[in-house]
């Protein structure tokens, strides 16, 4: 178990920022940071970190927090695992006490199946280094692919012994558990259909170089295993199957490395394999990515965009392997991304070329020969359609199919220019087709949305309905929001004390007094006996009740952090919400949104009288449904008679309540 002084030491250095700044690309505004929301497909940015604060919000889902609950939440950490995480990236020695036996069983096994993966990579990255088979045969063969060992080492390579069960067997010895090998498919097992038992186990990957394949944060989701036989019935590749941490079609082929890369670079280069990426890494190229062989999807390109929203796809030479990839290019500009391409000579592709050429001849060739995907269309497909008119307003549709996939209206408008010049044709033409390709595609949403609809009964129901504000929720909150971030704040109020002169006339004298935020509040609650009804809220203010008790001073840092996870998320979505208009940038337009700390004098007192307002009005409502109840059980008169009385004090109260009300309004 990790020491609290540990814990500490992590969260007094981790900065939030640069944190998340490893998963998102953030940019600038203001005193804080924006960016594309890392768990929704966005084409606005949602998402803010703020440094001052040490905190992050995402308004597209709500979620928010600290460093911590980020990795929680984006990398699906347990709250050890960010800790280790952010250690390692701060370098803080990790002070822990000794877990019990019982504390090791409740490890859930998903965080079996990564710590079963990280052994497993570790283990053949030994194996190729310092064993003797593992340099005779698998370090030869990454040195012969011209691989320096800062490079092996980099990307954590490995070789798996040509033996069933080595590995196996050497996870067994270390006490790892056999289901959890299966479950990541690093080991095969075989099992008696009738007893269940195990009949045979072994290695998956026997013989084979292997690529570890990471997550953003460098966590070990499978592997990539090349054989090294020249033997055609055998799969050249061979990858982890699909289990609960691994799923290709959402992971990128060195991610892990490149993204810092990327965001610096503002694009990413997409190629077809591993030695692709290591090779293009190994020249200097190291803002590259690969698909690992596998179609490309939206979520590997929305992985891209959370960096960047610029990607060159890099194609071999092989036209027939390029007109097969095209598909890719579409689901790209759907994904609102700018996408050039492009190609090598024949016979080459990223791997070979980079080997053959300098840094700085690699970077002159990706520079010079980068085309946006309309010349890159053009130029494979026009060569065969020249002189055939036909063929040519294919190609023409088929570029215009594209730019429909487009989003944005402006890139669609300047693509079609663009197509009409290097085409020759009419821009009117080329915009009629585009306007009915979006037409097509905006039936067949609606035919898809009308096929899910329920049928009509008969009975007509509001498409929309309107949802009930809860009251007492947002005056709880915007309490809860003032002892926050005015707590401590020393306050001008005004009081209207309400008295009888001797003629029975009512007198209302005005009072000035300065106090503090949080013991005006604290004050005003006691007084009514008031306790908040939401057991969250509840918890945060008996926290900052205390720390007032002990040293009169409220620190949000403490609260942000804190071990409660639904104090924490509370505190930070109240936080949060204050900096939302800086997703605006108002200031940019000239528009200086009020200062909420000069409202201070009103607002509280304001919360508080509507506060006593609306508990008394429910109040009275409980009164009056007991003389409802006492009437239909012919209960006493008298008895109604002094609940009606009751009734009757409360209503002058809430007379008293909105003339102090307006008058503070």
């Amino acid at each position: 178990m990790i020491t609290r002084n540990t814990i500490d030491k992590v969260f007094e250095t981790a900065r939030v920022e640069e944190v998340i700044g490893d998963f998102v690309n953030l940019k600038k505004s203001g005193a804080n940071y924006k960016g594309l929301s890392p768990f929704v497909d966005e084409k606005t940015p949602s998402f803010m970190v703020s440094p001052v604060k040490q905190i992050w919000k995402d308004f597209s889902t709500g979620k928010g927090g600290n460093a911590i609950t980020f990795l929680m939440e984006h990398e699906h950490y347990s709250y050890p695992e960010a800790i280790r995480f952010l250690a390692k990236k701060y370098n803080i020695e990790i002070e822990e006490t000794e877990q019990s036996d019982e504390q090791k069983q409740q490890a859930d096994e998903r965080e079996s199946m990564y710590l079963v993966s990280e052994f497993a990579k570790n283990y053949f990255h030994d194996i190729l280094l310092n064993s003797e088979k593992g340099k005779a045969i698998g370090l030869s063969y990454f040195k012969e692919r011209g691989f320096t060992n800062k490079t092996i080492k980099k990307f954590e390579l490995g070789y798996a012994l040509d033996d069933w069960t080595a590995f196996t067997d050497a996870a067994l010895d270390k006490k790892y558990d056999l289901k959890f090998l299966e479950k990541v498919g690093l080991t095969i097992v075989k099992t008696d259909t009738e007893t269940s038992l195990v009949k045979k186990k072994f290695d998956r990957f026997k013989g084979r170089v292997l690529f570890p394949i990471q997550s953003m944060s460098g966590r070990v989701l499978g592997f990539g295993g090349r054989t090294l036989l020249t033997d055609k019935k055998v799969a050249k590749y061979l990858n982890s199957p699909e289990s609960d941490i691994y799923h290709k079609s959402k992971i990128l082929y060195g991610i892990y490395q490149a993204k810092q890369s990327i965001a610096k670079e503002d694009n990413c280069y997409l190629v077809e394999g591993y030695t692709d990426v290591i090779s293009m890494f190994q020249s200097g190229i190291e803002n590259v990515v690969a698909s690992s062989g596998t179609a490309l999807t939206s979520d590997q390109i929305r992985l891209i965009h959370r960096l960047t929203p610029n990607i060159t796809v890099l194609f071999d030479g092989d036209a027939a392997g390029i007109r097969a990839s095209i598909r890719g290019i579409d689901l790209i500009l759907e994904q609102g991304m700018n996408v050039k391409v492009i190609t090598f000579p024949d016979g080459e592709d990223p791997d070979s070329f980079a080997k053959s050429k300098s840094t700085e001849e690699l970077r002159e060739y990706l520079t010079e020969n980068a085309k946006d995907f309309i010349q890159f269309k053009t130029s494979l497909l026009l060569d065969g359609a020249k002189n055939d008119p036909i063929k040519k307003a294919d190609l023409i549709r088929d570029i215009v199919a594209s730019i429909s996939k487009i989003p944005n209206n402006i890139q669609r408008e300047v693509y079609v220019q663009e197509c009409a010049r290097i085409m020759n044709i009419s821009e009117n033409v080329l915009f009629n087709e585009l306007s009915q390709n979006l037409k097509k595609e905006q039936r067949e949403i609606h035919k898809k949305q009308s096929n899910t609809q329920t049928p009509f009964t008969g009975v007509v129901k509001e498409s929309k309905q309107i949802e009930k504000v809860d009251r007492l929720m947002v005056l709880e909150s915007s309490l809860i929001w003032v002892l926050l971030l005015y707590g401590n704040e020393e306050v001008d109020f005004v009081d209207y004390i309400t008295e009888i002169d001797d003629e029975g006339k009512k007198i209302i004298n005005k009072e000035d007094y300065t106090n503090t935020v949080s013991n005006e509040i604290y004050v005003n609650l006691q007084e009514d006996e008031i306790e908040f009804t939401n057991p969250v809220f509840l918890k945060i203010y008996y926290e900052i009740i205390n720390k007032l008790n002990q040293d009169q001073i409220i620190e949000i840092d403490s609260l942000i952090n804190h071990e409660d996870t639904e104090i924490a998320a509370m505190v930070t979505d109240i936080l949060m919400d204050e900096e939302k208009q800086s997703l605006s940038d108002w200031e940019r337009h000239d528009i200086w949104p009020t200062s909420k700390k000069d409202q201070l004098p009103k607002f509280i007192p304001d919360v508080i009288y509507n506060l006593r307002r609306f508990l008394v009005k429910k109040l009275i409502g409980s009164i009056m449904e007991k003389v409802k109840i006492n009437g239909e059980e012919k209960n006493s008169t008298n008895s109604n008679q002094e609940l009606l009385t009751e009734v009757n004090d409360y209503n002058e109260l809430q007379i008293i309540l909105a003339e102090k009300l307006n008058r503070v309004v």
